[in-house]
């Protein structure tokens, strides 16, 4: 290409002069003597470089200045770059100066000065004006993507030098995703009338993996429990689908600290993280990581007061506040848990400005820390107000909600800390800053919230397949920020040759400005199969409100209307299903309220703590039946032998009465299945027609699930474990049974023992379960292996 000469970008450099150290500036100058007197010319050859000779020390003063070689740059931009003005009188250094700085500001490829008598004559040659930008070579990061990175633009003056940074942000982003041999080249094609085509050549490069996460030090945790803490995962099979098992060097910042906090929780005061070791693999395709840790001594609770010089503290009120076993490991959330109780009594008491403030003593003889929190009279500083910024489709109101002050309340920092998590917790947000900075007065603050959102909304469609449904589609849109406004919405459709069922959700979080969450579900299904002993259709409607009773307690209020139809009923069917049949559709209409605690909202580890639930429907108010409907459940979760093993256990059960001369229907009963007891096909226990042996479902239903887990000792990039489980349960009473035979209508319990292997897999957890019913019923229809979606705790 003659004319469309494609050279790299720092060819165009290399064409300008480049003065590389002192002494090359300060012979820049060139004197030259002749007839007219002496001559001082400044040259910038292209592509060759400036000779330098010594410059003579000789004033100037020029009444003109001849401007040459300038098409896009204005006579008067040029002056000004340069500091000369008519009749000024300029020494030789002074004119050296006016040289460099139209060199460095970047918009001319050569410059050269030359007196003649009192005209100076200023000869540019100014950059290409760039035509278009263009990226070759990329495939994992779009066009549109690199072009947001580039300082660059179209239709503005070529710079090498930003182009050279260009280049280099390029491969920063490449290098976040793990990619540490990108390589990036700017290069540009010449093109008629002093315009260049801007080319970035990009080599990608593989993924550099992390192929061993390993700790050295760790005396008390495994290498594969400290995994799990970090946000950096080994390499496994399935990498290609996995992001997080690249190396990224920004990330092991992050990672320390996530390592500091898992200790300091567990009582290791003393922890820290000395080095974090990289070692590039010799093909530079992967890195072997590997921590070095001090652990130190894990420290336990000692004494534990409340104190305070301030008459108007009862001391005695925050001391019951204080909810601290002696002996307990240490924590520093338990310290924070404490202040914020202590610090909500004193607002409740009208101790404004009142802080706690803990004073740890460190017991190095018997390995506790006594600590004593101090209720002090704080500055009287108050919020002036709460600026936000970023957040173009989030309401300010959806943001505001999350701070428990408003202006005019006292300042309190570990509030706009709390006020900060609960921002980030909302999910809309890539990133949320909230930062406190001095107001209009020393007594005044500002709130400045930083966010910047990112996306909420999903879309799913799929198909599915069953032996008795045959080929399905199931789609679902949910939007977690509905309109900016905080507000749930989500829509499901499932639809098979013999199932249809739709569905429709929305939540409003604070109703009416308060921490109180409306939630409204519709929902419609139906059964069409010719396979199956009966057909049914469902339509249920059910607004509630939700609402905080303690903080580990909430309280759900509700009220439902459902109508359900029983309809072509097989002849071989059971006379109860028959019998129930003949009533056809049922309306129902119940109110019904919900209570339930749960202590990992306050506790150290979001996956071991206690769960309770229990809640009833009154059925009755209005519609065709009147009834009762109870139910309770029980879920706890430990870890123990260094958190390698996890036990959990689950209790749980339901209780239907109807009342006067109604009855439950086959498609109100409760009937048992794997979701709720492993080892047995959906309906496979329970109240069974003698003649038939349909299954016909119970009024009572109670089942008890014991779990270990545990690891297989394979390498954690499998994502592979195990577990044993033990289920005992039985559902029962079926109710009017229209003088049918029915089998199994008392309380007989079934029990299931078996294993099971976990896989953790980029599409969701797996669970494969098989399963051995040890103590069964003869005509209970047993299932030795199951594979489900693992459900967390």
């Amino acid at each position: 290409m003659a004319e469309q000469d494609r050279s790299a970008a720092g060819g165009v450099a290399q064409g300008q002069a480049r003065v590389r150290n002192g002494a090359q500036m300060r012979n820049a100058a060139r004197l030259r003597n002749g007839a007219g007197g002496a001559l001082l010319a400044l040259s910038l050859a292209l592509p060759a470089s400036v000779a330098v000779t010594p410059a003579i020390a000789q004033s100037y003063a020029f009444n003109t200045v001849q401007i040459e070689g300038n098409r896009r740059v204005e006579d008067g931009t040029i002056l000004s770059y340069a500091g000369i003005a008519r009749g000024q009188s300029l020494s030789a250094a002074e004119l050296n100066d006016a040289y460099q700085n139209l060199v460095q500001s970047g918009l001319f490829e050569s410059v050269e000065l030359t007196p003649r008598g009192a005209t100076l004559r200023i000869d540019v040659v100014e950059y290409p004006t760039i035509s278009v930008i263009n990226f070759e070579g990329n495939a994992r990061i779009g066009d549109e993507e690199l072009s947001a990175l580039v300082r660059s633009q179209t239709r503005r003056a070529y710079s090498p030098s930003t182009a050279e940074q260009d280049a280099a942000t390029i491969t920063d982003a490449y290098v976040q995703q793990g990619r540490l041999s990108a390589v990036v080249t700017p290069r540009i094609i010449r093109r008629a009338d002093n315009r260049v085509d801007l080319v970035f050549e990009i080599f990608e490069g593989g993924n550099v993996e992390i192929e061993r996460l390993s700790f050295v030090g760790n005396r008390a945790y495994s290498d594969r429990r400290l995994r799990r803490e970090l946000e950096t995962k080994q390499a496994g099979l399935l990498r290609l689908l996995v992001q997080r098992d690249t190396y990224v060097a920004d990330r092991i910042e992050f990672d320390k600290q996530l390592l500091r906090d898992f200790y300091q929780h567990r009582g290791y005061v003393d922890f820290r993280t000395n080095s974090v070791s990289a070692e590039v693999a010799r093909e530079r395709d992967g890195v072997f990581l590997t921590f070095n840790v001090t652990e130190g001594q894990q420290f336990r609770f000692g004494a534990v007061l409340a104190t305070s010089d301030l008459p108007e503290v009862d001391t005695e009120l925050f001391q019951r506040a204080i909810r601290i076993r002696s002996g307990a490991v240490y924590s520093p959330l338990t310290v924070e848990e404490v202040i914020e109780r202590m610090e909500g009594i004193a607002l409740r008491e009208g101790l404004d400005f009142v802080r706690v403030e803990p004073r740890v003593t460190r017991n190095d003889r018997d390995l506790t820390l006594d600590v004593e929190f101090i209720l002090t009279r704080g500055p009287r500083v108050f919020v002036e107000r709460i600026d936000i910024e970023g957040n173009t489709t989030t309401l300010d109101r959806v943001v505001r909600r999350q701070f428990r002050v408003v202006e005019g309340d006292p300042f309190n920092p570990r509030e706009i800390r709390q006020s900060a998590e609960r921002i980030r917790a909302l999910g809309f947000f890539a990133n949320a800053d909230v930062n406190a900075r001095e107001g209009s007065a020393p007594d005044q603050v500002v709130i400045d919230v930083d966010v910047t959102e990112q996306p909420t909304g999903s879309f799913s469609l799929g198909a599915n397949y069953s032996t008795s449904d045959g080929f399905g589609v199931v789609a679902s849109l949910s939007e977690r920020n509905f309109l900016g406004r905080g507000q749930h919405l989500n829509f499901g459709i499932s639809t098979s040759a013999g199932n249809r069922r739709f569905t429709l959700g929305f939540a409003e979080p604070a109703f009416l400005a308060r921490d109180l969450r409306f939630g409204l579900n519709l929902s419609y299904g139906e059964t069409d199969n010719d396979d199956a002993l009966y057909d049914t259709a469902r339509a249920t409607i059910s607004p509630s409100f939700t609402f905080p009773v303690s903080p580990n307690g909430r309280l759900q209020l509700r009220y439902t209307a459902s109508y359900t139809d029983l309809f072509n009923v097989d002849d071989d069917a059971s006379v109860v299903i028959q019998n129930e049949a003949d009533e056809s559709s049922r309306w129902s209409s119940a109110l019904g309220y919900t209570y339930s605690y749960d202590s990992r909202r306050t506790g150290l580890d979001a996956e071991t703590g206690v769960v309770l639930s229990f809640g009833q429907d009154l059925g009755g108010i209005g519609g065709d039946v009147s009834y009762i409907q109870t139910s309770a459940s029980a879920r706890g979760q430990m870890k123990v032998l260094a958190e390698e093993v996890t036990l959990r256990a689950t209790l749980e059960g339901g209780a239907l009465h109807y009342n006067d001369d109604d009855n439950s229907r086959v498609t109100d009963r409760y009937f048992m299945g794997p979701s709720i007891m492993r080892g047995f096909e959906p309906g496979g226990i329970g109240p069974r027609d003698a003649d038939t042996d349909d299954a016909l479902g119970g009024n009572f239903y109670a089942v008890a699930r014991f779990e270990l887990g545990f690891p297989l000792g394979l390498p954690e990039e499998y994502g592979l474990s195990a577990g044993l489980f033990y289920d005992i349960g039985s559902v029962w009473d079926v109710g009017e049974t229209y003088e049918a035979d029915v089998l199994y209508d008392d309380f007989t319990l079934r029990q299931v023992a078996g294993v099971s292997l976990f896989w953790a897999t980029p599409i969701g957890p797996l669970r494969f379960n098989w399963s051995n019913a040890f103590d069964k019923q003869d005509r209970d229809e047993d299932q030795e292996f199951d594979l489900t979606i693992s459900t967390s705790f």
